[in-house]
């Protein structure tokens, strides 16, 4: 079969042909700038740093770690993945290019906002907003000196680089709504009054690679309708380059999936409000400026109203009169495969009513061969989960609560 196939590929002649080859060794060569671009490499050792702040964090309040240190490398270069194949694929359909010194300003951008370590300045709006003031500062007062990295900035279409960030604006809030929920890093702090409080916190980073055109190349338009946007002079390079989006937020008033996926609806309407105003500005050039304004304003918006709404809510993950509170669930362990959720109020263990750590532990002792909880689940329903315990597993199921220490806010049950 794959015989057949190479036949017929190389059994094309004449236009068609030279066309596919030409558009194969575009793929490649894009594939190779991708693995050549030093955020690809930069953002590995700063995952691994994300990683080893969480851990350290994570031991101040539980005296243990909740997930490994790659957890954070292995989620931002596989859980965008799909995000980047999606904006790449509305880039080959609207044909929409950007100059080479454009690219390395995203680039440029992208590394001086990280320096601060903090992810939610690596959104698309703010990481595409310093690029384009970075391009706007430069041909103002270098215009005449540009270096050849910085080639083509002044003939960059501002109304398809304002489109660009509508699509990627887009894209944050789909990744941020599917997967920055996910593995929470929970910890435990102290309120205005001293008691102890609960606290998720979603620092996540993710890698689109994305395919974008160059103008000047070998490729050229195969299509009368494509591209949609002009390119100069028909022809051009294929890029897949290294985008990289951040996202913080942390959550004590209510669960960390329900905050997390309405923050995700809201990033998702902001890219959508700025992508309408932005094809606008096909017509109209200024419109192009205000959707950039609108979305960074809109990003900044955002984050603070998340604050402000998530502060004024009353404490979710405190203290209660009536059971035990999982703050947290240990990847793997015995809590996760009897299917112990966060959130979720333990009220008996083995048949006897538990509030403190101490009374849970103590609970367990009383039958070595089985475990039987008293579940209050997020629908407020009372339910049952057990499991069989064996001579030398470690006693403990990896549930993570929250509970006044002398040093630190709790241990890992």
């Amino acid at each position: 079969m794959l015989e057949a196939g190479l036949d017929k590929l190389f059994s094309l002649s004449g236009r068609d042909g030279e066309v596919l080859m030409t558009w194969i060794m575009e793929l490649l060569e894009g594939a190779m700038r991708f693995l050549q671009h030093p955020l690809t490499y930069y953002f590995v050792l700063y995952s691994l740093l994300a990683g080893l702040f969480r851990i350290k964090n994570e031991r101040n309040s539980f005296y243990t770690k909740v997930e490994v240190i790659y957890e954070d490398l292995v989620f931002t270069y596989t859980k965008g993945l799909f995000a980047g194949l999606i904006v790449s694929a509305a880039v080959i359909l609207m044909g929409i290019s950007l100059p080479v010194g454009m690219i390395f300003l995203i680039g440029a951008a992208t590394a001086v906002l990280s320096f601060f370590f903090r992810f939610q300045w690596l959104s698309a709006a703010f990481i595409m907003g310093l690029a384009f003031a970075a391009s706007v500062l430069i041909m103002t007062f270098a215009q005449d000196s540009l270096p050849s990295f910085l080639k083509g900035i002044d003939q960059l279409n501002i109304a398809v680089f304002a489109i660009l960030i509508g699509i990627l604006l887009i894209a944050e809030g789909w990744a941020v709504y599917r997967t920055g929920h996910l593995r929470t890093s929970p910890s435990v702090l102290k309120s205005s009054r001293g008691l102890p409080i609960g606290s998720h916190t979603a620092n996540r980073l993710w890698l689109l690679p994305l395919i974008l055109f160059v103008p000047g190349g070998t490729l050229t338009s195969v299509f009368s309708w494509w591209p949609v946007f002009e390119m100069n002079g028909q022809s051009f390079s294929l890029f897949i380059v290294p985008f990289f989006i951040g996202f913080h937020q942390s959550v004590r008033g209510s669960l960390p999936k329900e905050s997390i996926q309405v923050t995700g609806k809201r990033i998702i309407w902001l890219g959508g409000i700025t992508l309408l105003i932005a094809c606008g500005s096909i017509w109209w050039t200024p419109l192009a400026f205000a959707a950039m304004v609108l979305a960074i304003g809109g990003r900044v918006f955002l984050i603070i109203r998340q604050k402000m709404n998530d502060r004024s809510a009353p404490f979710f993950f405190s203290k209660k009169d009536k059971g035990l509170m999982i703050l947290g669930i240990l990847p793997k362990s015995p809590a996760e495969k009897i299917g112990l959720k966060v959130g979720e109020t333990i009220t008996k263990v083995n048949g006897s009513f538990v509030k403190t750590t101490s009374e849970f532990y103590e609970a367990l002792q009383k039958n070595r061969a089985l475990c039987k909880l008293e579940v209050i689940g997020l629908n407020g329903e009372i339910r049952y989960a057990q499991r069989a315990t064996y001579e030398g597993e470690h006693h403990e199921l990896g549930l993570l609560f929250v509970e006044q220490q002398k040093k630190k806010g709790s241990q890992a049950v």
